[in-house]
């Protein structure tokens, strides 16, 4: 294996351990828009999970890989119609809320605060990056872009990942070559710049939920 392919299996790693680690003793956790490669499927746990996405295709590729013990083929923009307040310990959304207009994901994240007992976890690219419709897939679109104030509005506490902003493409690839050096580059910067979400190509956004406050 090479190193670009080894990079590119194993980039997630730093995130995959956050997001395991803050799912920890939870029970049942929604992925909203789960896609059909979702990171729930690439870390250790032992929640019940439950995957919903409008896209068929997209979850007959996940139910084909386990990846979670239920699925709803669901409009997410309704979410608040297909599942009950508090109904699950978490809610997580990765890589969605950009595939909407702000006014649309905005709502979302409300009916995920309300569904959620305990925690809700976005990720989210810094800023806006156009991308288009692929894999047949017209969801895939950016309508939105993101800034930690704007999630930090929502009560969110919000981290950095992926490494430097400056060293991705649009697509989240690495722009520059030597792969080897510059794939390091951004490995390492993921780490050291966690706490920095400003300068870091992605947003990791985290909600506690107080249930004393929930309805």
């Amino acid at each position: 294996m090479n190193f670009k392919n080894f990079f590119l299996k194993y980039q997630n790693i730093f995130f995959y351990k956050i997001l395991e680690n803050q799912l920890d003793n939870y029970k049942t956790v929604l992925d909203v828009g789960c896609g059909h490669s979702s990171p729930l499927g690439k870390i250790r746990n032992k929640f019940k999970s439950e995957g919903i996405d409008i896209h068929k295709k997209t979850l007959e590729t996940s139910r084909k890989n386990k990846t979670h013990d239920k699925y709803t083929v669901g409009d997410i923009k309704k979410l608040s119609k297909i599942y009950k307040n508090n109904s699950f310990d978490a809610c997580v959304a990765i890589d969605v809320i950009e595939h909407f207009s702000k006014r649309d994901a905005l709502k979302l994240i409300k009916d995920m605060d309300a569904i959620a007992q305990k925690k809700v976890i976005l990720l989210t690219p810094n800023g806006f990056y156009e991308q288009h419709n692929y894999d047949g897939n017209p969801h895939q679109v950016h309508k939105s872009g993101w800034t930690k104030a704007d999630l930090e509005k929502l009560g969110y506490k919000v981290y950095g990942l992926r490494g430097l902003k400056f060293l991705r493409d649009n697509h989240a690839g690495i722009k520059y070559k030597p792969w080897f050096f510059w794939g390091v580059c951004s490995f390492i910067s993921e780490i050291i710049f966690f706490p920095f979400p400003s300068l870091s190509f992605d947003l990791y956004a985290v909600k506690t939920i107080n249930k004393n406050n929930k309805k």
